[in-house]
């Protein structure tokens, strides 16, 4: 499917086709570096390689790699990106919360605008959704907003569609198939233009809704989430920094499925330099 497919205005279609098509690959696949996990985990996530708190060692990082954008929150969009602005396209995330209150009551406030990304000469916003949480009615209001000034400002929108919740957990948690699926289709049906989510493990069974309790593989699995996506096009997060056979086993199974790309951040920065890099040049050659 191709960006003519995909049912956008003409100012996202010309933005997704700067990201796409004249920077990393450039074959219409995505390869995201996100950079909010200061925000989000706490610098705690920067232990592991200490030049990563560094958000310029990031951002040459990402051109260094041929990503297709960085993605990260205001302040560092702000103080950082300018210096490197027309090099890697920016994600600016417009929301977020700290790791501090529970996942259970999960809502990522709102401290920048469709504008803001304007003016920073962002390509496209990102928005945190939580699916399942007890304060989805105001996430759901939120996003109402960041929607409507994205589509009056031909902005694509990015919405990291991530199940939450006492409930959630009750039901497989998380990663389930289940929630997963679920959470690409709320996202795509809230006018998302791209859906990030985790993927999905269909072996998380207790407490899931049928047919979800079935034996499936992790390959039906991931397929049936982009199918769930309808034209809104997926993005795999890569999560916590795992085993690299792993990881691109998940890559392999996620773009047979169709998925657009990944966004993956830990895993990549997590290493150090060169390490980074290498891993990078891998997910370039599974999005050839």
């Amino acid at each position: 499917m191709t960006l003519a497919d995909r049912g956008l205005s003409t100012g996202k279609r010309a933005r997704l086709h700067h990201v796409l098509y004249e920077h990393g690959l450039k074959n219409g696949s995505a390869l995201f570096l996100p950079y909010d996990q200061g925000f989000e985990h706490g610098p705690r996530d920067f232990f592991a390689n200490p030049l990563s708190a560094d958000p310029h060692y990031i951002i040459k990082l990402a051109i260094e790699g041929g990503f297709n954008a960085i993605a990260i929150q205001i302040g560092l969009a702000e103080k950082f990106y300018w210096d490197y602005a027309g090099e890697v396209p920016l994600i600016l995330k417009l929301n977020g919360k700290t790791d501090f209150p529970p996942d259970n009551e999960a809502l990522s406030p709102v401290q920048a605008s469709v504008e803001d990304a304007v003016r920073l000469g962002a390509s496209a916003v990102g928005y945190t959704l939580y699916v399942g949480s007890p304060a989805q009615e105001r996430d759901f209001a939120q996003l109402r907003v960041i929607r409507g000034d994205a589509e009056r400002l031909g902005m694509p929108l990015i919405v990291w569609s991530y199940p939450r919740g006492e409930a959630v957990n009750a039901k497989g948690g998380s990663t389930s198939f289940y929630a997963v699926d679920y959470a690409a289709r709320v996202a795509s049906e809230l006018g998302a233009d791209m859906v990030k989510v985790n993927f999905p493990h269909p072996e998380l069974v207790n407490g899931v809704k049928p047919p979800y309790e079935s034996p499936f593989t992790t390959q039906d699995a991931i397929s049936a989430v982009v199918r769930s996506a309808n034209r809104s096009m997926v993005l795999i997060s890569g999560g916590e920094k795992a085993g690299e056979d792993v990881m691109f086993q998940r890559a392999r199974e996620a773009r047979a499925a169709g998925a657009t790309g990944f966004i993956f951040g830990r895993n990549v920065w997590q290493r150090n330099h060169d390490d980074s890099l290498r891993f990078v040049a891998q997910l370039r050659k599974i999005l050839q």
